[in-house]
């Protein structure tokens, strides 16, 4: 049976200033909304503005005495919203009212093509290649990428489909909201806004290593060292704020404008590029790539999870669909198009350096510049390493772009305060949202060091794909109240047995479990939970372009995500977690009950006059 509960994502789009109802016609339905939300729109507002009421505006936060009612009814509300799903009409139409001014309709496919690689080709092959090269792959390296670039292909094919489908600002996070609940959407959120400020926190020392070895041999060369501070926060990077700033400043003044500078300078950085790959080769030496696995199998895996970060940013693509014109034709061929070229790109990247240099000598900073130094082409050193700096440039740039969109969409669900929701009347861009990026990814970019920050951001992304994969089966196989509860049962059933094999095969690689037998048994317990699931009735077809042989991809991406998540190290696994508990503690403090405010409009009246009975009680 197909189920398409929702009409063209195109039809959904919709002027924010109308004071008129809104009509939503498809070819066999007629659905007329009144523009009645929780939050009056008035788009005639001052965009500079810092009240409470913009920050709380939600009754549960109207006094002291609301609150701790609302603290009161925690269990309760946590439980509504633990379960709560939204709708692709909230995401595409409801929630866009609280930004009070649109995003430009500004982008095309070969906007979203050169964003794609303006955000991913930079944003780690020069920076973290070095590092994994020289500690856990050697010169197998190259297989690290092939294996990460599959992984990071299985999950571009998911948020293709859902991107085109439902083309929101909020990429994951609203898509993981519409399948998975509220909640769910919610740890998404909490990883996405770290994923935001620790990718850019990288790429910023990433950049300063960069341009430090430029001026001097030594990439730490512009930092400043304090004895008393910790190892991996003692180096202070004042640059790597100031390069953070100006990019995000930029991003800032326009989508399009930014788009323009991204495109001009990625195919000046794909012709350099093309230079590395090409001397490499030509000066490289084969008997430099013995021993191949100099860190077994285990090391390539290791490396793997970690060189993922060189492939984040593809969602970036996904999450600029709304300033997309034709998001149906151009988000597909920006999505897949870039991302299996530059799949080959660093393979062909990686394998150039290892044979330029013994993995045992390879720089940890500034890879690449230091190779062709060694080889003694001083002048291509500095080619390569400005190539390096603008390829960061852009990403930082493509980075800020996507980032804040999602932070913009979490504020318009009211899971942070809506007042970073606010899209200026003249750029058209969510100005408040890029300074909260920008801020915190400089302080974190002063302090901490280039690995501290790249374990972090691989767990959080690995999960967030992972999760992605996992939306995508529920969209194919479960529609509410159409869905019979023996198959809903069954598919959970399967989708349970595919989660469980996958942490159970990870588990063993950690612990470096030596004979195949168990291996055997978790891959068999896979492909059992995948065909079961292949023999359900699928309850919705994707609406314009969807994911080929599923369930077969997405569960395989779900496999890989957490094999590699399983290959970082027990330090990855203890800042994540407290991570996690922090973001939990503030989801039921403020989280839960601002959404559920705004979730029950209906019982906003009695919250707030309860609320100020036990202030005056209290008075």
């Amino acid at each position: 049976m197909t189920i398409s509960d929702s009409e063209y994502p195109q039809q959904l789009r919709i002027p924010l200033n109308s004071s008129k109802k809104s009509t939503i016609t498809t070819p066999s339905t007629s659905t007329t909304m009144d523009d009645n939300s929780p939050k009056t729109q008035q788009p005639h507002k001052q965009y500079w503005r810092f009240s409470k009421q913009d920050f709380f505006p939600e009754p549960s936060f109207h006094n002291l005495g609301s609150y701790k009612n609302a603290l009161s009814q925690t269990p309760t509300r946590l439980k509504n919203r633990l379960f709560c799903r939204s709708s692709e009409t909230s995401e595409l139409i409801e929630l866009k009212k609280e930004s009070e001014n649109e995003m430009k309709l500004c982008l095309t496919w070969w906007d979203l093509i050169w964003l794609g690689f303006g955000s991913v080709v930079g944003s780690g092959i020069f920076s973290i290649t070095g590092q994994e090269t020289r500690i856990d792959a050697g010169p197998a390296i190259v297989l690290s990428y092939a294996v990460s670039g599959l992984s990071a292909l299985l999950s571009v094919f998911c948020y293709t489909e859902f991107a085109v489908d439902i083309p929101i600002a909020g990429g994951s996070f609203s898509f993981l909201r519409i399948e998975l609940g509220d909640f769910v959407a919610f740890i998404a959120a909490a990883n996405i806004l770290l994923e935001a400020m620790v990718g850019a926190a990288g790429l910023g020392r990433s950049w300063s290593s960069y341009f430090a070895s430029l001026i001097k041999n030594n990439p730490d060369f512009l930092r400043i060292k304090i004895d008393s501070f910790a190892e991996g926060f003692n180096l202070l990077d004042p640059l790597a704020v100031v390069i953070l700033a100006l990019a995000n400043g930029v991003a800032m003044t326009g989508t399009k404008r930014t788009s323009v500078l991204n495109w001009v300078s990625s195919i000046v950085s794909a012709g350099v590029i093309l230079f590395i790959i090409i001397v490499g080769f030509i000066h490289g030496k084969t008997s430099n790539l013995v021993p191949f696995f100099p860190f077994g199998a285990g090391g390539v895996f290791r490396a793997a999870a970690v060189v993922y970060w060189s492939y984040t940013g593809f969602d970036m693509v996904a999450n600029m669909a709304e300033e997309t014109k034709k998001p149906s034709r151009d988000i597909p061929l920006g999505l897949l198009g870039s991302m299996s070229m530059i799949t080959v790109v660093y393979c062909l990247m990686a394998l150039a350096l290892t044979m330029m240099v013994k993995y045992t000598e390879v720089d940890v900073n500034a890879a690449y510049s230091v190779a062709f130094e060694g080889i003694g082409m001083n002048w291509a050193k500095y080619l390569v390493g400005i190539c390096a700096l603008k390829g960061m440039t852009t990403s930082m740039l493509v980075g800020s772009l996507g980032q804040s969109r999602y932070t913009t969409q979490i504020a318009r669900a009211h899971m942070i305060p809506p007042w970073f929701a606010l899209v200026h009347p003249k750029t058209g861009t969510p100005i408040y949202a890029t300074l909260l990026t920008t801020i915190t990814s400089c302080i974190l970019a002063l302090f901490t060091s280039l690995d501290v920050l790249s374990s972090v951001f691989s767990f959080s992304t690995l999960s967030i794909f992972m999760l992605m994969a996992v939306a995508l089966l529920v969209r194919r196989y479960y529609v509410t109240d159409v869905t019979l509860k023996y198959d809903l049962a069954k598919f959970l059933l399967c989708l349970f047995i595919v989660i469980g094999s996958s942490i159970g095969a990870a588990v063993l690689w950690s612990t470096d479990e030596k004979g195949w037998v168990r291996y055997a048994v978790t891959g068999a317990l896979w492909l059992f939970g995948t065909s079961g699931m292949a023999l359900l009735p699928k309850q919705r077809l994707p609406k314009v372009w969807g994911v080929p042989l599923v369930p077969w991809v997405p569960s395989l991406s779900i496999g890989m995500n957490i094999f590699l998540i399983g290959s970082l190290g027990k330090a990855a696994f203890y800042r994540f977690i407290i991570c996690s508990a922090v973001m939990l503690i503030y989801y039921v403090l403020v989280g839960v009950h601002a959404t559920y405010d705004i979730a029950h409009p209906d019982k906003q009246k009695p919250v707030i006059e309860e609320g100020k009975e036990r202030s005056n009680q209290v008075l």
